[in-house]
């Protein structure tokens, strides 16, 4: 199966990473992770667990107050020390792209213009940047629409240029924040399976948050249940069930198993999270 190679090369690597802010507020307890090539990793627990802070930390968005976070550990791009950011950490963190909660457009500018965005200002030459923001639209089905403006599109097409503008670097790693949550479902759905398709044919490792349940156990290869704040990860399920993934299986009695079991996880970190407050 796609993404579940025990020895595939380590892509991050998370070690007793914290964060604590000035304000005393403890947004994450030590965490160690490890996410390797070709993997699909969603991040599910409740609102405030620190799923966002985590996701953020990898892409070098905000630094841990403990502990290091590493891309591509056995390259030399590995390290995030508190020193800063050398030029290997850069170089790494080039090699990954984010999605954010909302689509984040240029208002202003097409569609084309908004996905050619990142290669501009990375200075990729002209015939290059042309061939990638090409590859993504039609990767996103969009190549119809190049010369549309954001307001013209609706709330599912503005995240498939988002998405876009992503893959247009050619990333190894996607990072995406509950990309989907203000959809409707049948939308949702849809580019549920779009994006499983893409992580196939590009070989992408993906980060992925949501709060759904049921989006997590269809995209995932494995589903990490965070504890509520300070966060941790808490428990593990592993979805071992092969790629594509149909519509089909939303109804099979292995995916309504596979819900349920992530459900019971989520239900007992709370319980767990609870206790220790009472105690």
């Amino acid at each position: 199966m796609i993404g579940s190679d025990p020895i595939a090369s380590v892509v991050v690597q998370v070690r007793g990473a914290a964060k604590q802010y000035a304000s005393g507020l403890r947004a994450l307890d030590p965490i160690d992770l490890v996410v390797r090539r070709g993997e699909f990793v969603t991040l599910v627990g409740p609102s405030g667990c620190g799923k966002s802070t985590l996701l953020r930390m990898v892409a070098g968005l905000t630094t841990p107050s403990g502990g290091s976070v590493a891309l591509w550990p056995d390259d030399a791009a590995a390290s995030s020390p508190p020193a800063g950011l050398p030029d290997a950490r850069r170089a790494a963190l080039g090699r990954l792209a984010f999605v954010f909660q909302s689509a984040t457009l240029m208002p202003w500018a097409t569609v084309e213009a908004n996905v050619r965005l990142p290669l501009e200002l990375a200075r990729r030459p002209e015939p290059d940047a042309t061939r990638r923001v090409a590859a993504a639209l039609e990767l996103v089905g969009l190549q119809a629409f190049s010369a549309a403006v954001p307001r013209e599109l609706s709330g599912g097409m503005q995240m498939r240029v988002s998405i876009a503008r992503a893959l247009a670097t050619e990333p190894g790693v996607l990072l995406m924040d509950e990309p989907f949550g203000a959809l409707d479902e049948i939308t949702r759905n849809r580019l549920d399976r779009e994006v499983r398709e893409i992580w196939a044919r590009r070989s992408l490792t993906v980060l992925f948050v949501t709060h759904s349940v049921y989006e997590a156990v269809f995209l995932s290869t494995r589903v990490l249940v965070m504890s509520p704040r300070p966060g941790h990860i808490a428990g593990e399920l592993i979805v071992d069930e092969p790629h594509p993934r149909s519509e089909a299986f939303r109804t099979s009695e292995r995916f309504v198993h596979g819900c349920a079991r992530l459900s019971a996880l989520l239900a007992a970190t709370a319980g767990d999270a609870s206790a220790d407050r009472a105690a």
